[in-house]
């Protein structure tokens, strides 16, 4: 068996390339994919299965063996990455494996390997990871759908606490100007709390891949974006300081899903900034391009967890850090948004300048209509 292992070693750029080659023409969603997440864990569990083949002399000493946990941890691995691939179903992480058994036994038998206990080993060891993928892709898109509508149930309660704060301060002896100003609040609240509602239904049916449902219409988004700021004011006692022009910003948005993405950049600025300085929301509206900038004083976020606090479930269910679960799905959101956009989020957190989201929005890469947003899109 070490030296089918050896043989098997000595293949294994091959048996990748042929398996890649059958996959992106039987399998649907592997052909909107990119070369890099094909592969995924796919060549790790192959070398896990080298491994085995190499430890071990027949079966039995596999199957009762306690300690093998890397073909495990690969394949768990796998079912996570595929959850948040696009169009990814369980039947198709099921054909990619039964592709990799085939390639696996066509290189074997070509280089005249036939012993039937060997082939039992691999059928056996595919097959559990198979089983691990599934179970893990199939608990992922769970937790993903739960934490969508999680966050989205989470959000109505702010606009609905903001539309009660409103009604309380209704005072017909503050005069007529203040009244308006209550009302009109008051009115955007509950309207947001209406559109959020709507996409929490929507976001039951989440599919692998699959983020919040986006509705684009041409539109002007300054009101929005002076809404936030405003309620954020009421609702905060720390400084927020709006840097933007009285103008229009006219585009293809989802007002919505922006008021989102600015709202959680806003509370993450005070949740982790110092309270005694101000926030700074700044607005610059280009031809093209809108940027909006968030940017707050205090502990930067460390560099090795930079990337990840955007990606969702990067980690696995067990595998994520408590540092990163604090920023919640937010910060998934805010990625998600701005490149349903057709733009992006950078950021930058450094010791004595503090942290600062820039996001970068394209104002005409939608046309109306609604369109559901990825959770990870990959370059």
């Amino acid at each position: 068996m070490k030296k089918t292992a050896e043989l098997l070693k000595s293949k294994r750029d091959e048996v990748i390339a042929l398996w890649e080659k059958e996959v992106l023409v039987q399998v649907k969603a592997a052909r909107n994919t990119n070369k890099i997440a094909i592969h995924d864990h796919v060549p790790n569990i192959l070398d896990d299965l080298i491994d085995i083949m190499n430890r071990y002399e027949n079966i039995d000493d596999y199957l009762n063996d306690e300690e093998i946990h890397q073909i495990e941890e690969n394949s768990l691995e796998h079912g996570r990455h595929r959850a948040t691939s696009p169009n990814y179903t369980v039947d198709q992480i099921i054909h990619e494996y039964m592709i990799f058994n085939n390639v696996i036994n066509r290189v074997l038998h070509a280089n005249n390997i036939k012993e039937e206990s060997l082939f039992h080993l691999i059928k056996s060891a595919i097959d559990q990871a198979m089983l691990n993928s599934v179970s893990s892709f199939t608990e992922s898109i769970q937790e993903m759908q739960n934490q969508l509508i999680g966050t989205l149930a989470h959000d109505i309660r702010n606009p609905l606490a903001a539309a009660r704060m409103s009604i309380e301060m209704l005072n017909y002896e503050a005069g007529e100007e203040r009244l308006k100003k209550v009302k009109k609040m008051s009115y955007n609240s509950v309207n947001k709390a209406i559109d959020l509602i709507e996409g929490l239904l929507e976001s039951i049916t989440v599919k692998a891949g699959e983020g919040i449902m986006l509705s684009f219409s041409e539109m002007d988004l300054n009101n929005d974006i002076q809404s936030v700021y405003e309620e954020a004011c009421e609702i905060f006692s720390e400084e927020i300081i709006l840097e933007k022009k009285d103008e229009p910003i006219n585009g293809i948005f989802d007002p919505t899903a922006v008021r989102r993405l600015l709202e959680n950049l806003v509370t993450n600025a005070i949740k982790y900034g110092h309270s005694e300085k101000a926030i700074v929301v700044r607005i610059k509206n280009e031809e093209e391009w809108l940027n909006i900038s968030v940017h707050n004083h205090g502990e930067p976020i460390p560099k090795e967890k930079q990337k990840a606090i955007f990606t969702f479930m990067q980690f696995g269910k067990q595998q994520r850090e408590k540092e990163l679960k604090s920023y919640g799905i937010g910060l998934t959101l805010v990625k998600m948004v701005a490149e349903a956009h057709g733009g992006s989020v950078v950021l930058k957190s450094e010791e004595g300048f503090g942290t600062e989201f820039l996001v970068k929005l394209h104002k005409n890469s939608n046309v109306p209509g609604k369109k559901r947003a990825l959770l990870n899109a990959e370059a």
